[in-house]
């Protein structure tokens, strides 16, 4: 379903001097971010010389530029022409994906709010832990933190709010969950949303030729496994966190 606001979308919006942001939506929704990543993968397709980065968010894609080899008015026409050939809303997602099957510990020592999170969804924990592990979910997009995705979406009762007080820290590999989303987190860090699920898998690895594992438009789903499973997977360390990984077809 198209977000309600898409009568005023997509839009082309200024950053800067060198930028420009094509909107899909105001708010994240699964057609806004399909758009987002077909159309930021469709500037790429065109190997635009003067164009220097391209990136997607949640429902944007960013485009910026060196405006003395692309001037801002040419980008933009070419933006606004590439907005009418085609609903961006149902485009095909770019070619290349993968799904991530990742070992997962729900609840418990490892994930203690997942308990709080099921109960604010109107679930028992076993019904949370049987929706949530049975949801292949997108990478959104990344951000935050290197290499560090967020992923949805979630069914709409796991649209709960963020923590009203920050959770000190937890650590690499904490699945959290908020406003139908997850976060995977590439490292130890405070956080607003509730840690349901603990992994081994490392989004950010600065050692290797591609230090991000993830990439936008790739899906994970988080399967369930024992604290002891974990524990034999931790001791592999390597860097996997026991992930399988499959393309998939286009």
């Amino acid at each position: 379903m198209i977000p309600k606001q898409a009568a005023s979308f997509p839009r082309i919006r200024t950053v800067g001097l060198d930028g420009l942001l094509v909107s899909f939506a105001d708010t994240m929704a699964e057609p806004s971010n399909r758009a987002a990543l077909a159309f930021r993968n469709a500037i790429d397709s065109r190997n635009w010389e003067g164009v220097e980065e391209t990136s997607a968010s949640l429902a944007s894609a960013y485009v910026r530029f060196d405006p003395l080899r692309l001037p801002h008015s040419e980008i933009q026409v070419r933006l606004e022409q590439m907005m009418k050939e085609q609903d961006w809303y149902q485009a095909s997602l770019p070619a290349g994906r993968r799904l991530w099957n990742v070992p997962t510990v729900y609840g418990g020592q490892l994930a203690p709010q997942l308990d709080e999170a099921a109960a604010a969804a109107g679930l028992s924990p076993n019904e949370a832990v049987n929706r949530l592990s049975n949801t292949r979910v997108r990478v959104l997009t990344i951000g935050f933190a290197p290499g560090q995705p967020y992923l949805g979406p979630l069914g709409p009762e796991f649209n709960i709010p963020r923590l009203k007080e920050l959770t000190p820290m937890v650590p690499e590999g904490a699945l959290v969950l908020a406003i139908s989303q997850f976060v995977l987190f590439s490292g130890p860090t405070p956080t607003g949303w509730r840690h349901v699920g603990q992994t081994a898998f490392r989004c950010f690895r600065p050692e290797a030729k591609q230090s991000f594992a993830l990439r936008p438009g790739d899906e994970m789903q988080f399967l369930p496994v024992s604290r002891d499973a974990l524990e034999a997977i931790r001791a592999a360390k390597d860097g996997t966190g026991g992930a399988t990984c499959t393309e998939i077809p286009a």
